[in-house]
């Protein structure tokens, strides 16, 4: 097992691919804490289920105290942690419209929880990792931020966003032995992307396929391994670099 022995922190894991991602890790051998502000009850059934180990948390990621306190609740569960899945987003029930024309609420809502809470989520568990003696943060970006999503610039932002803080950060903590890399994929078929584009979902699905050099579309299982092999000591000399997940949408 690649993650034998190590501790997880799984954010936005109640459904999609923050699930998807809780249960590739202790399916790997990794003690897995699943944190969401909504329950993450079934994530943990199913990875128990299946033999693993997990316990589930509830965190605001806008809400630095409650980000601490998901810190303490992995501590006291398993005693150390070696891996950040940075997940949570808002990104599902987002309204798309021209850029001049985005509810200004929506906007600061985004950039909360995009960007400020995946700056808060790693500021609360940077220590525990440095005591750990090092691990994995892996943030989760998208192609969007590249490619340039027409009609959701606030979420292209974001997750520009992330890109850069994942570079600073990897310079920042390199010597602390902490690796951090950012996973921008493609539209992935969860209920969050159908939700995205809503009546317009089966058409997007066709559009992005044929954009795609592997013209299907992803599924959470096409996200799992490359975020696996970014929490295993197999990529033990890879930091602050993006990958691409995408079907060859796009070349970074």
């Amino acid at each position: 097992m690649q993650l034998e022995n190590k501790v997880a922190v799984v954010t936005g894991a109640a459904r999609g691919l923050g699930r998807a991602y809780a249960e590739a890790m202790a399916s790997e051998g990794a003690s897995v804490l699943a944190c969401d502000l909504n329950s993450c009850g079934e994530t943990v059934a199913a990875i128990r289920e299946a033999g693993g180990s997990a316990e589930a948390g509830i965190v605001d990621i806008t809400n630095f105290d409650s980000c601490k306190a998901m810190a303490d609740q992995v501590r006291h569960a398993f005693g150390r942690i070696d891996i950040l899945v940075n997940n949570a987003a808002l990104y599902g029930g987002l309204k798309g419209a021209r850029f001049e024309l985005l509810e200004e609420d929506q906007w600061d809502s985004v950039m909360s929880v995009n960007i400020k809470g995946v700056w808060n989520v790693c500021r609360a568990l940077v220590q525990p990792l440095r005591d750990s003696g090092g691990g994995s943060i892996i943030n989760i970006a998208s192609l969007a931020a590249v490619y340039g999503l027409p009609y959701g610039l606030d979420y292209v932002a974001s997750k520009a966003a992330v890109i850069g803080m994942t570079r600073g950060m990897a310079r920042e903590l390199g010597r602390d032995a902490i690796r951090v890399n950012a996973v921008a994929p493609s539209a992935v078929m969860t209920e969050g992307t159908e939700e995205f584009f809503g009546d317009k979902f089966e058409k997007a699905r066709q559009v992005i396929a044929a954009g795609q050099i592997i013209p299907r579309n992803l599924e959470t299982t096409d996200l799992t391994g490359t975020v696996v092999y970014l929490a295993s000591d197999a990529s033990a000399m890879i930091t602050g670099q993006t990958h691409m997940v995408d079907g060859g949408s796009w070349f970074l």
